[in-house]
This record gives structure tokens, C-alpha cells and sequence, in this order.
């Protein structure tokens, strides 16, 4: 599948540079959620067709396509990708590789064992290696390589361009055991996540000095220790070769060559026909012409889909009497039409016949899509619109709408530092509560949205400007008693400063100028979306590029009653609200000291709580009269989707959460750009109230972790320094469990942590996982041992065909 909406070098930044009853609060039922104990799930299992390596063939070649040609083969530069990690895993060492259920695990081929053998008074971990692990240019991999790498990485020298150093930063020195095959490391802080460290792995002609680290690995890699090596880079031809490498001293890799070969998603259709690939990501799309291609068979029948399957006998009748009839212009330009028709449905019946080649293997992506809500600034930086957001989501109505159809299990993802089936996973959902019409629209009331706030004048003074209102008040004074006259008659006028109007100036002229933009995007983005669903949406809810969900005058919609809804709860209720939801974190996670609330977890800006104070007056359903307000102005949120062909399941769950919000009285202003600046320009930009993008999973959570769900620092010129954290949303609090973490060298204890820091990031609800996402592959029918890997790492040497006539075929043969 396309990976619009996960960041580009995710994979590798991630390790760098995200109650009462009786009182205030309504407890939600917390089953399943022990505080001592990890929920039991279960991973989907990886679609590879396995087989034993003595029922595959040797030789041939086998074509994989890739989204781009890597910028860079360093992995640990900023511009690496997808494309960079498939191929450095057939060509370097990776010393602990994801298993099927997401765990790291010891790989044999490279190490004899690793393990900590001091924790005291430092931590001290002895690796053996393999005696027969080489290089390609004989060298034996040892002490120098894992210091090289160590220094580039470390981060105290700036001359080597590295996107990370989490954990290599903590090393104190790396030492050579009693032999030559003993890599002694010791850290001067400790570290949990030990096991990341050194994969891959590079040789320290590469990693030992900054020009060779900088430009040495970016288009060649000269020396590697893999089951393949590198035979060249095409990039005319947008392609990157891998031969067997004759020093790979474990199993010989089955195939003769590995190609990945560029191939946009919009072309994997018409590539995987012609035979010019053998194994690609797809969409859904694609997934569904191969299902009706297997379905169709060779039964000789026409087909009942494609190109004129949806001509009435009427339509057919009508275009031949106009190519036969006297009028002949009209003649000309339905015979036209009819041989433009016909040759379509040859073109359209040969690719299908030549997909019938094709399995599709499907899985879970080992990534996870998400509901980003910016709470930098707006509605959003009110954590109680936050949670009315994340409380009106059926997320499981949003996992159905993507993964039922593929046939993959529709739950929703409960943790953002684990996926179902990894050690650690537990739903920690329950900090923040199920979803709830009534408790939503309560906490958007308590939050000072009401049906008539858009119709209110503008207060005077903000909350909390109480300072500027005497600031204001005492200069007036000193202006005269005749200014000061004025003021008092006119107090309830709200006058603009210069300063106010060129800033307004500004940002209508940029808003403008971002409209213009993103025009062209918006509508093909729309003609995409209408082609998907099959279906026309009004010109009344469905405007090009941008519409307001919640403003489109439907009929029976009604005007908005002026009336304002009033919150019954004082506001001195706040503190004791955020005390009980630190209590709710605390029992989903089983964190013992969450009772104990420190001034850094009380946060301005109202209430903290997840669920609005007893007493709180739900206002009545909001579809039917329209979006709330305050202070004269409307409750709308900007809502960033990708516009991209490969896009239409992320906009299809986007329309559907704009839908639900429309519930609550939240309106949405939908923005579809294009998806190269989808990332740059607006998520990372800020430029955005909601988004949908994804996060990869990882097994090494309190170190990749951390930088998405760190607290934003502000920077000496008056930003923020967000590291991954685009939501803008933390807390001290969650820092420092994650700092705990990585540093808690008993593994059981560590994921505790980490399932208390999960339950106080979905408390903070800065970031709403939805469900995993799924993983479609198609793949010769031949071969073997490749597919959808789930977490899983491809073991490339075992990769080929099971049909030995397939074996040594030509790679662009035709079906």
C-alpha cells in the first residue's frame, strides 16, 4: 500500500532527534484493565505462503516495487526510508530482528549470544559474535566496527549528519573482550533498550569518519555482511540491485538477484499485468481487481466488470443505431467511441487474465493510523474540547469501515506504545473513556460551547488577562479624565490595535494564498473520492478542496437557538477534576502514585478531566441545530487529509469523523493538499487542528517513543521545539515515566511504566489511536516465503520460487 500519512524516515527518526461517583467525575467500566497483568491478544498472523527451503528453487530473479529510489543507504540519516530499510536488511547486520509477535529476538547468524553481565555499579553488556561473521571483503565483524559506529552516533560530534543517538549517547566505552569475537560495552547511564543499539550495523570504513558517514553510504555500499550484496544503483532506470553475496557464510539465498524496482502506486496494476514486478504493496483497489480476476477464471464468460460492463441493452442499442445511422458525423463519433470501447475491454480482459498469476497476502501493517489533534493554539489547547472530540469517535465504527472489507479484524488499537499482539499491550482506553454523545457534548458546555455562543458579542478581556485589563485600565487613567469618559461610555466596545489589524491582514492573506495552493489538489482529491465511493455528493456539503460539516443548511438542520446552555458546576470544580483523572490514569495503569498529583499535572484552562462535572447541562443534539459557539464566534476545526490517488480510505475515515463531530456541534473545514507537502506544510508546520497520519510500531517503546509524546520545550526564539511531537500536546509527568523506563533494566517493570505513561498520554488526548493498518501484497503465486510480513523482518535468503520451471525465468515475462 501507498504509505501516504507515515512520515518519511519514520522508521528511523522515531529512535532520535510521540473517579468519582459521587463527586465530579463518572467512572467508565474498566473491564478487562487489571492494573497487575498484560491483555491478553493475539497479532494477526504474517501471509507469506511458507515453505521449506528444500521445496524452493535456486536461481532466478525477483522484482520488488518501491515507492522512490532511496535517497541515502545510511539508515541513520534523516532522508532514509522504507526503500532504505528493505534493502539495508538483505545487505548489513541486524543483531536482534522483530519476530512475529513484534519482539526483538537474537539473531543466530550474526551473534552466539548478548547479554548484560554487570548491572552494578554500571551496566556492562558482552556481545559474542558468530565466529564465522564476516565482511564482504573477508574482515571479520568486531570491537572496531561497533566503536566506529558508537562515535558516529553518539552525538558529541557534530560533524557526522545523524537523524538519532538515543542509546548510544549513554555509552561509556567499548572495549574488546578476551578474544576477538567479544564486544564489551559498558554505559554510563543505564539503558533498557540495549538491544536497538547496533542495527544495522555498518563497517567502520563507513562509520569512522564524518565524510564516509555523510556521503560514503548514500548511493554505494562497498562492504556489507549480508545474505546479498550490492551490485548497483540505476537511477535512470529506478532501480537497486542486490546479487548473492559469496562470502554470506549462513544459508546461501535462494535467488540469484533481488531487484527493487521504482514503480508508482497508480502504475503496480498495469506492472504486476506485464510481469515487470513480483511482489508489491497495493491498495484496495488493486487488491479487488485480483480477487475478480481469481474469481473469473478461465470460464471463457465475459466479464462483468471493467470497461462497458455497466452499458443497458438500451445505451447499446442506441450507440449502434447513431454508428449506423444516415447522420454521418454522429456516425463517426459513436464508431469512434464504440473501437475506443472495444480495445478497452481487450486491454481491461487481457490484464485480468494476467492477474489470475497473483495471490494477495494480507495482514497488519506493523503501524498504526491515528487522530492528531494540534493543541498548540484554538479550541484544541482547551484539554476538555480535546477529550469532547475523542469521546464523540466510534472508533470502532472507523475500523470496520477499513479493515472489515478486506476481510482482517476490525478492532480498535488501544495503546500508542504497543500494537495487539506485542509483550507490553494492553488497551489503556479506559483513562480517557468509550465514546459518549451525551459526556462529549457536556465537555464542550463546561468548556464554554454553547448553541448560542456564535451569536454572543466578544467578551471584553480573555480568561486569565486580568493583568492586561489593569494595564489597560491604569494608562487610561493617566490619558485624562476626558479619554478616560470616553472609555467608560464606550467599555463594552471592543477596539482593534494597529498591531491586531496587520496581524488579521497577514493571515488572510496567507490563508488566501493557501487556498490558491491547495485548490488544484482539493478537486482532483475530489473526483478521486466520488470515483471510490461510486456516489455524488451535494454541492451543498461537498464543496471543491474545503466544506464545513455542520454549516451546510441541510434541509430540517434549522437555525441555531439563541438560548445559552449554562454550566451548573463552579469553576473551582477544575482542580479537583484533574486530581480525579490522574486517579483514572492511575487505575487503568496500575500506577500506584497516581494518586499523588503534583503542580505539573495541574494544568490551566479549566477543567482537565475527561469527563465534564456532575450537574453540567448536555446541550440537545447538535445535528439538528448546528455548530456551537462562544464569544461570537463559531466551533470549527481545520481538518488536514491527504489528496493523493492512493489516499481515498484516509479521506473516506476523515469524512466519517467529521460526521460524528457534526453530532456534538463541532464543525469541520476539510482541506485536502497535496501529499508531498501533506507532512512538511502542515503537520510538522503545525498548520492544522485535526489530522490522520501513522506511527510504526516499534519494540522499543521508551526510546522511539519518547520524542512523539515528549512535552514541547519552548526554543529561544519563541517557538516550540516539537522534536515528533506535531500533536504539541504533553506533560512532565508522562516525560518522566518514559525516562524511568528506558532506564529500568527489569523488563516487567519497564512495560509497567509504559502501560502507566499510555494511559496518561490517552488522558491528555493530544493523539487518538483508530485501528492498525492493513498490509496488502501482491505476489507471484510462485513464490515463496514473501508477502505480508506482519512485524516480522524478511529473511531474504529463504525468498524464491517454489515452481522450479519458474526458477531462472526472465523477470518481465508475460502472463
Amino acid at each position: 500500500m501507498s504509505h501516504v500519512g507515515v512520515p518519511r524516515g519514520t522508521v528511523r527518526k522515531r529512535r532520535s532527534l510521540a473517579l468519582l461517583t459521587a463527586g465530579v467525575l463518572t467512572i467508565p467500566a474498566l473491564a478487562g484493565c487489571s492494573s497487575d497483568s498484560e491483555e491478553t491478544s493475539r497479532a494477526v498472523p504474517q501471509d507469506i505462503a511458507p515453505a521449506a527451503r528444500d521445496r524452493v528453487a535456486d536461481g532466478s530473479t525477483v522484482n520488488w516495487a518501491v515507492d522512490a529510489m532511496p535517497t541515502t543507504l545510511n539508515a541513520f540519516q534523516a532522508d532514509a526510508d522504507s526503500a532504505t530499510t528493505k534493502i539495508t536488511g538483505a545487505l548489513l547486520p541486524t543483531l536482534f530482528p522483530m519476530d512475529a509477535a513484534g519482539h526483538p529476538k537474537l539473531n543466530p547468524d550474526y551473534l552466539e549470544s548478548a547479554k548484560i553481565i554487570e548491572r552494578e555499579p554500571k551496566q556492562v553488556v558482552l556481545y559474542k559474535l558468530n565466529q564465522q561473521a564476516v565482511w564482504s571483503d573477508g574482515r571479520e565483524i568486531g570491537a572496531p566496527d561497533f566503536v566506529a559506529q558508537w562515535r558516529a552516533l553518539s552525538g558529541k560530534d557534530s560533524a557526522f549528519w545523524t537523524a538519532r543517538n538515543a542509546g548510544y549517547e549513554r555509552i561509556e566505552k567499548i572495549e574488546r573482550g578476551s578474544d576477538d569475537l567479544q564486544v564489551r560495552v559498558t554505559f554510563a547511564k543505564p539503558y533498557a533498550d540495549w538491544r536497538s543499539l547496533f542495527s544495522p550495523l555498518y563497517p567502520k570504513e563507513i562509520t569512522g569518519s564524518p565524510d564516509t558517514f555523510n556521503d560514503g553510504a548514500r548511493t554505494a555500499l562497498k562492504n556489507t555482511a549480508g545474505p546479498f550484496q550490492l551490485k548497483g544503483v540505476d537511477k535512470a532506470k529506478g532501480t537497486v540491485t542486490l546479487v548473492r553475496s559469496p562470502r554470506w557464510w549462513g544459508e546461501k539465498a535462494k535467488l540469484d538477484s533481488l531487484v527493487f524496482r521504482v514503480v508508482a502506486p497508480k502504475d503496480r496494476t498495469k506492472a504486476l499485468a506485464d510481469g515487470t514486478v513480483h511482489v508489491t504493496d497495493i491498495d484496495a483497489a488493486t487488491a479487488d481487481r485480483i480477487a475478480l480476476a481469481l474469481r473469473d477464471g478461465s470460464g471463457g464468460q465475459p466479464l462483468t466488470h471493467g470497461p462497458g460492463a455497466d452499458l443497458t441493452p438500451a445505451a447499446a442499442l442506441r450507440s449502434w443505431a447513431l454508428a449506423h445511422g444516415s447522420d454521418e458525423k454522429q456516425a463517426e463519433i459513436a464508431q469512434a467511441a464504440r473501437e475506443a470501447n472495444r480495445k478497452a475491454v481487450v486491454a481491461y480482459g487481457a490484464e485480468q487474465k494476467a492477474l489470475r498469476g497473483y495471490a494477495v497476502r494480507k495482514s497488519l501493517e506493523p503501524a498504526y493510523t491515528q487522530l492528531a489533534l494540534n493543541g498548540e493554539s484554538g479550541p484544541l489547547a482547551d484539554d476538555r474540547v480535546r477529550r469532547a472530540v475523542a469521546r464523540a469517535l466510534d472508533r470502532q465504527e472507523l475500523a470496520e469501515t477499513v479493515l472489515k472489507p478486506l476481510g482482517l479484524p476490525a478492532k480498535p488499537l488501544g495503546s500508542h506504545l504497543a500494537l495487539a499482539g506485542q509483550p507490553g499491550y494492553k488497551d489503556g482506553s479506559g483513562a480517557l473513556g468509550d465514546q459518549n454523545t451525551k459526556e462529549a457534548q457536556a465537555l464542550l458546555a463546561d468548556a464554554g460551547w454553547t448553541q448560542g455562543g456564535a451569536a454572543e458579542k466578544p467578551k471584553d478581556t480573555k480568561a486569565g488577562s486580568e493583568a492586561e485589563k489593569k494595564d489597560a485600565e491604569k494608562k487610561e487613567g493617566e490619558e485624562g479624565t476626558e479619554k478616560a469618559g470616553k472609555a467608560d461610555a464606550d467599555e463594552k466596545k471592543t477596539d482593534k490595535t494597529e498591531a491586531e489589524e496587520k496581524a488579521e491582514e497577514k493571515a488572510e492573506k496567507k490563508a488566501e494564498e493557501k487556498a490558491d495552493k491547495d485548490t488544484d489538489a482539493d478537486k482532483d482529491a475530489d473526483k478521486a473520492d466520488r470515483a471510490a465511493t461510486g456516489s455524488d455528493e451535494s454541492a451543498a456539503s461537498r464543496a471543491e478542496g474545503l466544506y464545513i460539516v455542520g454549516q451546510d443548511d441541510k434541509p430540517g438542520a434549522g437555525p441555531a437557538r439563541s438560548a445559552v446552555t449554562h454550566v451548573l458546576a463552579p469553576s473551582r470544580d477544575a482542580a479537583a477534576q484533574s486530581v480525579a483523572l490522574l486517579r483514572q490514569a492511575g487505575a487503568v495503569s496500575g500506577d500506584s502514585a497516581a494518586a499523588k498529583v503534583t503542580a505539573q499535572d495541574k494544568q490551566p484552562g479549566g477543567a482537565a478531566g475527561a469527563y465534564a462535572p456532575v450537574g453540567t447541562a448536555a446541550p440537545a443534539p447538535a445535528s439538528v441545530k448546528g455548530p456551537l459557539g462562544k464569544d461570537g464566534k463559531t466551533l470549527t476545526l481545520r481538518f488536514v487529509l491527504p489528496s493523493g490517488p492512493g489516499s481515498q480510505s484516509l479521506r473516506g475515515v476523515g469524512d466519517r469523523i467529521a460526521a460524528m463531530l457534526e453530532k456534538i456541534g463541532i464543525g469541520t473545514e476539510i482541506t485536502k493538499v497535496p501529499d508531498e507537502s501533506y507532512f512538511k506544510d502542515h503537520i510538522a508546520s503545525g498548520d492544522y487542528d485535526l489530522a490522520l497520519y501513522s506511527w510504526p510500531a516499534t519494540a522499543y517503546p521508551a526510546t522511539d517513543g519518547r520524542p512523539i509524546y515528549a512535552k514541547p520545550e519552548p526554543a529561544t526564539d519563541g517557538s516550540l521545539l516539537v522534536e515528533q511531537n506535531y500533536t504539541r500536546v504533553g506533560t512532565d509527568h508522562i516525560d518522566q515515566l518514559f525516562d524511568q523506563a528506558v532506564a529500568e533494566l527489569d523488563e516487567k517493570a519497564s512495560r509497567e511504566l509504559m502501560k502507566q505513561a499510555d494511559a496518561r498520554i490517552w488522558a491528555a488526548a493530544g493523539s487518538i489511536p483508530l485501528f492498525q493498518r492493513p498490509q496488502l501484497v501482491a505476489v507471484d503465486k510462485k513464490l515463496s516465503n514473501v508477502g505480508a510480513f506482519g512485524f516480522a523482518a524478511p529473511r531474504y535468503q529463504d525468498i524464491g520460487f517454489t515452481d522450479r520451471q519458474a526458477a531462472g525465468s526472465p523477470a518481465d515475462r508475460k502472463k
